[in-house]
């Protein structure tokens, strides 16, 4: 069992009765590593609700530089910080620094990158001001926004060696024929804007998520788990799995030249099933990261305006983006005074719950052989594959084994 215990943060309640305009300040709160998430999936959702679509244009392509930013930044402190130790035998990035001081200085340029990203469009890199339902409230300069392009080719390069790196690391043995749920857009790899796909079920549009998916409250965890719904044949409540593993094999297509080479280059086929390998493909997304925003820098000219006119009206609004975490899901609905009169937000970490405790079962029965310790580490690895955004994710685990 995966055991959550933190207690409520009721972000849902408390936007009842505000004004739309003060969501994605507040639902960027929610997480420190991936607001713009939160905050342009809320956005997306509210704009929705007053008919308005954002779907292309200098407004457009400033969105999606933030949210490169924040894949790169949230990516690097993931991969390198937190999971690498892993598979280098350490306890943690400190000891990382000891014995790869070159490694830790790659990782932090990148992650510095990332957050400077954020800074340039957002005005701070956590939890960013500019933000606002239609677009920004003041757009960024040719100038600097084209300075960014050395340290973003310098960044493709550090990819480059990030992907060799990791492709060097003895991946443990586990597979699971997962059911994946993604973004997808057949011009782009999906990040901020597409549908939903399934691969084992239809795509559906975002307004129709919550028609396909649902959380249930658990009694041994005080975050809620997902699952998909019943289909009316007699199948059960079936866990699935978002975030890079799903990208990835949802979108292998949209991958950039480059993107797919390297993933070649690493072992990876066109779909990943092994969880331990999310640490592969987190760094093939850092690299298309890093490729989509030096593209959007080179070619960036300033919108007329920083954001879309909007004219409070009622209506319900539903948002999708990809955390780098995974799926994230917004759903609105607002009086005809533009305040929020209902909000509905499913995050990426609890609809992998289900699928998590699944993986620790697995993870379990296949390492029986190894040492109390040892088992315990896995099952701690086993659960840093996903990135899960709860204060405890690093070193947590508790473990009672019994042996017969």
């Amino acid at each position: 069992k995966f055991r959550i215990f933190e207690p409520p943060r009721f972000f849902e309640a408390l936007l009842r009765g505000r004004p739309y305009t003060d969501v994605p300040d507040i639902t960027a709160r929610i997480c420190g590593i991936c607001p713009i998430a939160y905050a342009m999936g809320a956005s997306h959702a509210l704009e929705m609700a007053h008919g308005v679509c954002v779907s292309d244009g200098p407004i457009r392509d400033l969105r999606r530089l933030i949210y490169c930013g924040e894949w790169i930044q949230s990516h690097v402190l993931h991969a390198y910080m937190l999971h690498a130790p892993d598979f280098l035998g350490l306890e943690d990035s400190i000891q990382i620094a000891h014995r790869h001081p070159g490694v830790v200085e790659r990782a932090l340029r990148m992650k510095k990158l990332g957050n400077d990203l954020m800074a340039l469009v957002g005005g701070r890199s956590t939890h960013p001001v500019n933000l606002r339902v239609g677009g920004f409230y003041k757009a960024p300069s040719v100038a600097k926004v084209r300075a960014f392009e050395a340290p973003l080719q310098q960044a493709v390069d550090d990819c480059l060696e990030t992907v060799r790196l990791f492709a060097t690391f003895d991946y443990p043995d586990y597979e699971d024929d997962y059911t994946f749920v993604a973004l997808t857009n057949p011009n782009e790899y999906a990040i901020d804007l597409g549908r939903i796909a399934n691969n084992r079920g239809p795509t559906i549009d975002v307004a129709e998520f919550l028609d396909h998916y649902e959380e249930e409250h658990v009694a041994h965890s005080t975050s809620l788990h997902a699952f998909v719904k019943p289909n009316g044949d007699g199948g059960g409540r079936t866990p699935y799995l978002v975030g890079p593993l799903a990208r990835f094999s949802l979108n292998y297509e949209q991958l950039t030249p480059l993107c797919k080479d390297m993933a070649r280059e690493a072992g990876l086929g066109r779909e990943v099933r092994n969880p331990f390998k999310s640490l592969l493909v987190r760094a093939v997304e850092t690299l298309y990261a890093c490729e989509d925003a030096l593209r959007i820098v080179r070619g960036y000219e300033p919108p007329d305006e920083p954001s879309v006119p909007l004219v409070a009206r009622a209506g319900i609004g539903h948002g999708c983006t990809e955390a780098p975490r995974g799926l994230c899901y917004h759903r609105y609905e607002i009086d005809d005074a533009g305040r929020i009169v209902h909000a509905r937000i499913v995050p990426p970490t609890s609809q992998n719950q289900k699928i998590i405790e699944k993986d620790l079962l697995g993870v379990v029965q296949k390492n029986l052989h190894l040492t109390d310790e040892d088992l315990k580490w896995r099952c701690e690895q086993a659960i840093r594959n996903y990135d899960p955004c709860i204060s405890c994710s690093c070193h947590f685990l508790k473990l009672t084994v019994v042996r017969e």
